[in-house]
């Protein structure tokens, strides 16, 4: 017996978001671990941004024309915009390195935004399996384990930073690189939180 019938466009449209999250994150610690190379993949990266709002658009249009959703508006609304402020932040990690001009961002960036990466294989897969709920569940609890070990990450690297860094402006935008990509894993955790709620009201 299905939790929810798969016939609705949204979880095809939700599969794609996540899936073009991926890509994106993906980038970024291609970008992290290699910057000195192509500067074009920053413009990529705004691209699938970019790409990311025009779907999260479609999914509101689409929400606004139905009038039986497969779950609660309100959620389906919640999730499209969780997983978008993930891409959001992740663009926004890519653009500072561009403003602030990091040429060599430590390790630990790109550590963080790895987290990202596996955080949205799992969201992938926790939207593939909104008609089981069990499993469903499984993948969330390890997108939060997974933002609780950022986190972890995050503080060390910056109490190492603040240890190590003499120049202070070379501090603060360190800092706030890391600053941002944490947040990409909070939001990360986000998404998770909605599709665990929508499973549970299911079951």
């Amino acid at each position: 017996m299905r939790l929810i019938p798969r016939e609705q466009k949204f979880f095809q449209m939700f599969a794609d978001v996540a899936s073009n999250l991926t890509k994106g994150a993906t980038l970024l610690v291609d970008i992290l671990k290699n910057p000195s190379g192509d500067p074009a993949r920053i413009g990529q990266l705004q691209e699938i941004e970019h790409r990311g709002d025009e779907m999260t658009h479609a999914i509101i249009r689409m929400l606004n024309q139905t009038f039986i959703t497969p779950f609660d508006r309100e959620d389906i609304h919640l999730l499209s915009s969780s997983l978008d402020d993930v891409l959001d932040f992740v663009n926004a990690a890519a653009i500072r390195m561009t403003l602030y001009g990091i040429t060599n961002p430590p390790p630990a960036a790109a550590e963080i935004a790895g987290f990202i990466v596996t955080q949205a294989g799992e969201l992938s897969k926790a939207v593939a399996l909104l008609d089981d709920n069990q499993r469903l569940l499984e993948h969330c609890v390890e997108v939060n384990r997974l933002e609780n070990e950022a986190d972890r990450v995050s503080r060390r690297a910056i109490a190492e930073l603040f240890e190590r860094e003499k120049d202070p402006i070379q501090l603060i935008k360190i800092k706030e690189l890391y600053e941002v990509l944490e947040t990409a894993t909070d939001k990360a955790e986000d998404a998770a939180n909605v599709l665990e709620a929508v499973a549970l009201k299911s079951a």
